[in-house]
């Protein structure tokens, strides 16, 4: 199982870094003024900032009754004084590192002494908070069995609205020097509950069951709320202050871990320590935890279209070679030809070359797409043909050998390929015109292949179709990832998204290319699709659709109809299709068969648009 806080010793020494350069440092003042004759407190550790008034500092038979024990990933336990203070800023748990398995059990009293520490989850780079908690512990068992603190109920009424503070810029845009207002803020309220027995009654889950045994839920459940049940992500103000992530802490051999999808209600009382984790942030980690009750959620099938109407589609089918199971080839079939309703043109993210992920610079992807295309005959689809561009090795970005790409497939008998003078990697197709419309001068082609915007990353796949005698361009995308972007619940408030440079200048160049087919035709049917890796609402829609060049469809739907994706439940869109202004009447469909769901042939939710050129 992926441990909650994976430590090592670069993790420790980027600490003492940050440490050293006073990133993580209390002041060292409130620290000698905290140490008196009285005994030190766990409100007195945690204080009233994200940072530890005692960081670095050594504590001496810290008193508090055992609330939570982890035997797995990082080994420890958590702590809560029962006398708490009438500060609702300062936190009344602390967690106990002790590496190795603990001995305590829930209901100890203990008292502990040990060195106070920030671990930071993820590492420095990483942008997360901080947990505080003391490491290389003494520990002393006092009496068992004791009742356990009542725990804190966490709900629409007790979170606030706002979520997060603005980062101070003195410090780097940070929060971690703000004194904690847990009434007025969603982070400052868990923040002042870190590590304490918290609790949260029947909560609708917003994100599935994952690998890793952890679901999200939310504990408000009119937050701008997703039409099949999960909660939409509208927005960078919408971070959506109910989400909290579930994990448990009985070993899955001992208990195993619900299944649920989003939209199924986790019942009854959920009850455990309030843990920070890098892959989600502020985590119940429950002792106890609530029985999933199932909803009705199926997936969805969209419309087939009408004789007259061309019907295009995109899907990231999620690093697919022929080393995968054959019965991936077969869901993902099933799911072009049920739930997609076989579209006309459908565009492929991440089709692997023919033999993976080994790194032995095979490019070719002739046996992925045979194999998934016979899968779609066999499942009643069409015959479908392919046309692609081999990348480069290593040169596209994605699993390392897997050389993803995008890829056309098309069904010959609704729709034929221009073929002009097939473009290579490295070889831009343009526009030029022939017989006075806009074409292609390589189709397929690559767009803009040697603009550094594309560096390791896939460069888009541009093609010519002609449906009932009217030319339709298409560019297939898959935009850089979000990948080294911070998560909602850093540190630094708004987080930093430094991947979004790279995917604005992508956004760019597929723009201006847009714009010379316009510029020769200002009729031309566009469409511009794919997994575009960014909201609806970011800089890189925008930048797509400068100019009026392009229309984000997806703006078509009601906004609780809005998402491909599903992260850390928040249900956001990731996946688009894009029109130009000759495509004035079409139909939109965000067909979600598994972004909702634990059981997943992708982890993205394809799109179909369907016109009459």
């Amino acid at each position: 199982m992926r441990s909650s806080h994976p430590r090592s010793a670069a993790v420790a020494a980027l600490v003492a870094t940050a440490l050293a350069t006073g990133l993580l440092a209390g002041s060292a003042d409130a620290a000698e003024g905290a140490v008196s004759a009285d005994p030190i407190r766990i409100h007195d550790i945690q204080g009233t900032t994200r940072i530890s008034p005692l960081n670095g500092k050594q504590v001496t038979d810290v008193e508090g009754i055992v609330t939570g024990v982890r035997t797995y990933g990082s080994r420890g336990f958590w702590i809560q004084d029962p006398d708490a203070d009438d500060n609702d800023a300062t936190s009344e748990g602390v967690f106990v590192f002790t590496n190795a398995v603990p001995t305590v059990a829930v209901g100890d009293a203990v008292k502990v002494s040990g060195t106070v520490g920030e671990y930071i989850p993820g590492g420095l780079t990483s942008g997360n908070q901080s947990v505080t908690q003391i490491s290389k512990p003494t520990v002393t068992v006092v009496s068992s069995g004791n009742a356990l603190p009542e725990a804190t109920a966490i709900n629409e009424y007790t979170v606030p609205a706002e979520y997060a503070p603005a980062g101070d810029p003195a410090a780097g845009g940070s929060i971690n020097g703000l004194t904690l207002e847990p009434a007025r803020y969603a982070l400052d309220h868990y923040e002042s509950l870190e590590g304490m027995n918290v609790k949260i009654g029947t909560s609708r889950v917003v994100g599935a069951t994952d690998p890793y045994a952890e679901l999200w839920v939310t504990v408000k459940g009119w937050e701008n709320t997703a039409k099949r049940g999960g909660t939409v992500y509208g927005s960078y103000e919408s971070q959506n202050t109910g989400r909290l992530q579930i994990q448990q802490l009985a070993p899955l051999a001992q208990q195993p871990f619900p299944v649920a999808n989003a939209g199924d209600r986790l019942t009854g009382t959920t009850e455990g320590p309030l843990d920070f984790n890098q892959f989600g942030g502020y985590t119940l980690v429950a002792r106890t935890l609530g029985t999933v009750k199932a909803g009705t959620l199926a997936p969805e099938k969209t419309k087939p279209q009408a004789e007259q109407e061309l019907a295009v589609a995109t899907y990231n089918v999620e690093n697919l070679d022929p080393t995968d199971p054959q019965e991936k080839f077969d869901a993902l079939a099933k799911a072009v030809v049920e739930n997609l309703a076989s579209p006309d043109v459908l565009a492929l993210e991440e089709i692997q070359d023919d033999n993976g992920a080994k790194n032995d610079g095979t490019v070719s992807a002739e046996q992925t797409l045979a194999k998934f295309t016979a899968a779609i005959s066999a499942a009643g689809g069409p015959a479908y043909q392919w046309r692609t561009v081999n990348p480069e090795d290593k040169k596209d970005g994605g699993e390392p050998g897997g050389n993803i790409r995008q890829v056309f497939l098309f069904n010959p008998a609704r729709v034929s390929f221009t073929e002009r003078a097939p473009g290579d990697a490295v070889t831009a197709t343009g526009v030029t015109k022939v017989n006075g419309k806009a074409a292609l001068s390589h189709s397929p082609g690559r767009v803009d292949p040697a603009n550094p915007a594309w560096a390791d990353s896939r460069k888009p796949l541009a093609g010519e179709f002609v449906f009932r005698g009217k030319t339709v361009f298409v560019i297939a995308n898959h935009f850089g990832s979000k990948g080294g972007d911070e998560g909602l619940t850093s540190h630094h408030q708004p987080p930093v998204r430094s991947s979004e440079a790279k995917r604005l200048q992508q956004a760019q160049a597929v723009n201006g290319f847009v714009k010379q087919i316009l510029a020769e035709d200002k009729n031309a049917n566009v469409l511009v699709l794919g997994d575009i890796n960014d909201f609806e609402f970011s800089a890189t829609t925008d930048a797509l659709a400068d100019g009026g060049a392009l229309y984000p469809a997806i703006k078509s739907l009601p906004k609780a109809e809005r998402y491909s994706y599903v992260y850390q439940g928040n249900a956001q869109v990731l996946d688009q299709i894009l029109t130009s202004p000759a495509i004035k009447k079409f139909t939109y469909d965000s067909v979600h068969i598994n972004a909702e769901f634990s059981a997943q042939n992708s982890d993205h939710d394809p799109q179909v648009l369907r016109f009459r050129p």
